[in-house]
């Protein structure tokens, strides 16, 4: 417990730095991600681009077709129309050029380009088939945006990146819209903007408008990132209840020196001052002086008796936590041991005590008449010892139950929940005229839960205090 602060201290500050480092960890994660995610989208910009070519290759081929059909009827002569150029690619054996034919009206051309070798060379034939297409298709086949705006969102589809919203446009290098989409919005804000240049020679791009894909990205993750937060949440948690069981263990401990200073304190009075009195006995000529032999021995059966409630408490919280501790029941009259009780305390001479009784005839319970003894003995004590020089104690008692009020220093308001805990003491400032040792109340609570019944407490600080025996257990 000596280093417990430095040690805590330290602890927080690795927790801090793992913390730290997890939430770093994750921010790496969420780019890496959205990199990975905006590669995907060009991915499939591009393979929606070669799809969209072949759509438009299909149309072409079926509008030429149309149109020979009914040239060769209306004129019975062979007819050339328009048509988009054809392109085929092979890659040389030595793998080293890309060579692409074009066939545009009747004629071709041979365009053969070499192959990078710090680069995929399927992505390269790819790449400059597509582009051979473009240079033959785009003039003669129009464009049709809805129909590309259907293909991305398949391309998508098939990696698992499904936007709400989609829209593709054809712009040129500056950004100027040269072939526009009816579903694009007029303002780019709140939307993901990807382009893609599918046509260098002449400067075409596709700009495709889709809803951000952070809710892509965020699930990409979800599973990373719910455990990293589970399990440093489940770490602070367990460093919660480790620092609060730790910190009630050190009030424990505190409580315990606290007990042990102030019982030795408690145990060595009585002690030395029977001694005192029995050795004044033994040494001086006491037999000669009846009164002061008397007055000796008073005190030493007094201190005596007082050793012996102290022991009897400290032997009754030992016995009350065990389990087998059984009480003797039997029917007390409350009338006349109340006033037993009150007699023994009026006795005392250290204080000028006034106690008054005020208890119905004919009321009996059912318990055990040596706690039910220790019980209100510890209540009218703990009244005469937080009283000034004049105590005036009340005890009353009914069918429902038994109360002790008093005109002493009464109790704070903050301390009231904690004093019926074991070695807890009220907090009286600088004052140390007053000693226990903490049990007392604790023993009367827990005697009390025993016997079924209850005990609630009533004071303000000045004015006295007020604890009230209800024979019922009120809590239950």
């Amino acid at each position: 417990m000596k280093h417990f602060k430095t040690i805590s201290t330290a602890f927080i500050i690795v927790i801090a730095v793992i913390f730290g480092c997890n939430v770093y960890y994750l921010v790496n994660l969420y780019s890496s991600i959205h990199s990975n995610v905006e590669r995907e989208v060009m991915t499939a910009m591009a393979d929606a681009d070669i799809d969209d070519m072949w759509e438009r290759a299909e149309r072409a081929n079926r509008r030429a077709s149309t149109t020979d059909r009914q040239t060769a009827e209306e004129s019975g002569e062979d007819s050339r129309t328009e048509q988009s150029g054809q392109v085929s690619g092979v890659v040389d054996p030595d793998n080293n050029f890309v060579t692409t034919t074009t066939q545009t009206d009747g004629s071709s051309e041979v365009n053969k380009k070499a192959l990078r070798r710090d680069r995929s060379y399927s992505n390269q034939m790819v790449n400059e088939m597509s582009r051979q297409m473009h240079q033959a298709m785009d003039p003669f086949v129009e464009f049709n945006l809805m129909l590309m705006d259907s293909i991305l969102m398949e391309r998508l589809a098939d990696r698992h990146i499904t936007p709400d919203f989609l829209a593709v446009e054809i712009v040129d290098s500056t950004g100027k819209v040269l072939h526009c989409n009816p579903h694009v919005p007029k303002s780019p804000s709140g939307y993901d903007v990807f382009t893609l240049c599918f046509n260098p020679d002449t400067d075409l791009h596709y700009r495709a408008y889709m809803s951000p894909l952070t809710q892509h990205i965020f699930s990409e993750m979800a599973g990373v990132t719910a455990t990293v937060f589970l399990l440093m949440l489940a770490f602070a948690m367990a460093f919660v209840y480790l620092f609060r069981t730790v910190s009630r263990l050190r009030t424990i401990e505190e409580m315990k020196d606290d007990f042990v200073s102030n019982m030795t304190h408690e145990l060595k009075t009585p002690i030395a001052i029977a001694y005192s009195a029995n050795d004044a006995l033994l040494n001086y000529d006491a037999e000669n002086n009846a009164a002061k032999r008397t007055e000796y021995l008073v005190i030493a059966n007094k201190q005596l008796k007082r050793l012996g409630e102290l022991v009897e408490n400290i032997l009754a919280i030992g016995m009350e936590r065990r389990k087998a501790m059984r009480l003797k029941n039997e029917t007390v009259l409350l009338k006349p041991f109340i006033d037993d009780i009150a007699a023994a305390q009026r006795m005392r001479i250290d204080k000028d005590i006034d106690i008054m009784v005020t208890v119905q005839e004919g009321i009996a319970v059912e318990a055990d008449k040596t706690h039910l003894a220790n019980i209100l003995n510890n209540l009218i004590d703990n009244a005469i010892k937080y009283s000034g020089e004049k105590v005036s104690i009340s005890i009353s008692a009914d069918a429902c139950g038994i109360s002790v009020a008093d005109n002493g220093i009464g109790i704070p308001p903050k301390a009231l929940p904690y004093l019926f805990n074991k070695f807890y003491r009220v907090p009286h400032g600088n004052r140390h005229d007053v000693r226990g040792y903490g049990i007392g109340l604790y023993y009367v609570k827990s005697i009390l839960d025993k016997m079924g019944w209850s005990i609630g407490v009533r004071s303000r600080e000045g004015e006295g205090s007020v604890f009230t025996v209800r024979f019922t257990n009120d809590e239950k």
